[in-house]
């Protein structure tokens, strides 16, 4: 069965292993190997030409430790979740265009990517959404700035979720990639069947790049480069490379993530953009959302699953885009012509009290 019509569903699997120990890298353990034409052409580039930092997130009174991309020192956040077998770089080609007009943080959510959490395996929505609070909250404290959500596949439906719960005051706006509830749904039955079956070791990194980009579930050579080495590992006992993400051993949450999904995406309360690569994705509800104009919503052409990297410029423009028609600013909607509080008046002074 060809994966990639299931694009609202997980696109990677990882080899089933018994250790739990945190993994920081698929550079931690590399081999020796001599250099080959298809080498370089497929060989791994560094997050750094792309995001301008990396930071740990240490989450208090816990163990787990939640790693970040960051970019930008200007606007609102854009907050990039990525999708089931991922990891934040699968934002990276696109960050480097977005920081130009705003701040981008993308995230390795837990058993993916540098992060390392008690439980690698819990991937049910709930606590996906309590990682991505908390991890806010130890970033931006009690005043966070202007949010924006962005989320693809799995990582969609956490944003979703989130923005639903109308808890995270400063979120402006929420833009989900290619993920809807109908396909999803309908999908979830065949997961474990394109898990199982898709290849699972790999003698090199290069080789892993290599066949992403040659099996279609990425079309972007570059963004392969950056994105794909961190979801992998190097297992020592059989001297290969393996998927860090250990998809196959969390089905139990996989309808968690979308079950509701678009009636709770619908309710948010904020701005909302949907792409998808495929108006096929398109369910019942959403279609009756976007004839209301409930929502933005933009078909993205020769594309797959993963638009931010399959086309990250044409992505970085529409994140881009979405913030300016939304007028979305540092602090939040910025409506021309309208001062915005100043900080003794935001604590209660009046207008008397506060010299202009």
């Amino acid at each position: 069965m060809d994966s990639s019509n299931l694009g609202s569903v997980p696109e990677e699997e990882q080899h089933r292993e018994e250790s739990n120990k945190p993994v920081v890298s698929a550079f931690a353990s590399l081999p020796d190997r001599r250099p080959t034409k298809s080498s370089e052409k497929y060989s791994p580039l560094d997050w750094s030409g792309f995001f301008d930092r990396e930071e740990d997130v240490c989450i208090p009174d816990s163990n787990d430790v939640f790693h970040l991309y960051m970019a930008g020192t200007e606007g609102p956040v854009v907050f990039c979740l990525h999708g089931g077998g991922y990891s934040g770089l699968s934002f990276a080609l696109s960050a480097s265009k977005i920081k130009e007009k705003a701040r981008v943080v993308a995230m390795d959510l837990r058993g993916h990517g540098k992060s390392s959490t008690e439980n690698d395996l819990d991937l049910s929505i709930e606590t996906m959404c309590n990682d991505v609070f908390a991890v806010l909250k130890a970033l931006y404290g009690d005043s966070p700035p202007a949010i924006v959500l962005v989320g693809h596949s799995m990582g969609g439906s956490v944003a979703v979720h989130i923005a639903a719960k109308k808890t995270l005051r400063s979120l402006a706006g929420l833009v989900v990639v290619d993920v809807v509830e109908g396909t999803a749904m309908a999908s979830l039955v065949h997961m474990q069947k394109i898990l199982s079956g898709r290849m699972q070791h790999f003698s090199s990194i290069e080789k892993a790049i290599e066949w992403s980009v040659r099996g279609g579930s990425l079309r972007n050579i570059d963004s392969a480069r950056v994105s794909i080495p961190t979801t992998l590992k190097y297992d020592d006992s059989k001297n290969c490379y393996v998927y860090r993400a250990r998809l196959e051993e969390t089905e139990q949450y996989w309808r968690g993530w979308y079950e509701g999904l678009s009636e709770k995406f619908l309710s948010s309360p904020v701005p909302k953009l949907l792409l998808l690569a495929g108006t096929d994705r398109l369910d019942r509800a959403l279609t009756i959302g976007q004839m209301q104009g409930k929502f933005q919503m933009v078909v993205v052409r020769h594309t797959g699953h993963a638009i931010q990297e399959d086309v990250p410029d044409e992505f970085a423009t529409l994140i881009i885009n979405f913030i300016s028609r939304n007028r979305i600013g540092p602090h939040g909607v910025e409506i021309p012509g309208l001062a915005r509080p100043k900080p003794a008046q935001a604590q209660g002074q009046s207008p008397a009290q506060t010299k202009s």
